[in-house]
């Protein structure tokens, strides 16, 4: 085969209910998911088989709709167990109440298992959004983590974190913390001390 000649493009596999459990399970395997998003995966294969083979996209819809329930009520997908497990994982990178939210919608998880997830972080956590702030200040070098230039880009810091959605009496206590050891210490303290 020439370098310069184009690819030949793949056919896509049929949507059948056998191909469309392999593809499920290959995924399941590989990702934690939501169910909307889980469904959203295969029906975008459904599209491409149904465009491909001129097959009924409506009668994948089904195999799909069918492959989700089966998996929902075996616990293979569980929306509220990923929502816990989304809110922790960005959490421990930085991510603000208003992110992981707007994460999990765009995933397609309801605003009951949201809520639910966020509550639960914040019960076992107190200062969850805190010590997300600090996370992702640490991650970024802003604030106390900042080595040059502190006071001139305050501001730019400020903004940087609103734009990650925490709150401007979050923002204020990692912006003008003196030292990363005044944060530490605040955090330990608790939301009372």
């Amino acid at each position: 085969m020439d370098q310069n000649s184009p690819r030949k493009q793949k056919k896509p596999r049929k949507a059948t209910q056998k191909s469309l459990e392999n593809a499920a399970l290959y995924y399941l395997q590989r990702y934690a998911t939501s169910s909307e998003n889980l469904r959203r995966v295969l029906m975008r294969r459904v599209a491409r088989s149904a465009h491909a083979h001129d097959t009924d996209p409506e009668e994948g819809a089904k195999l799909v709709d069918d492959l989700v329930q089966r998996y929902e009520d075996a616990k293979l997908v569980d929306d509220a167990a990923y929502a816990t497990m989304r809110v922790a994982s960005l959490r421990r990178r930085g991510g603000s109440a208003r992110a992981i939210r707007a994460n999990l919608m765009a995933k397609g998880v309801s605003n009951d298992h949201i809520d639910q997830a966020l509550a639960d972080d914040a019960e076992e956590t107190p200062m969850a959004e805190l010590i997300a702030a600090c996370a992702y200040a640490r991650r970024r070098r802003l604030g106390p983590w900042r080595e040059k230039d502190r006071e001139e880009r305050q501001e730019r810091d400020l903004g940087v974190l609103a734009r990650k959605g925490f709150s401007i009496d979050t923002i204020r206590q990692v912006i003008d913390a003196n030292s990363v050891d005044d944060l530490e210490e605040r955090i330990a303290l608790g939301p009372d001390g």
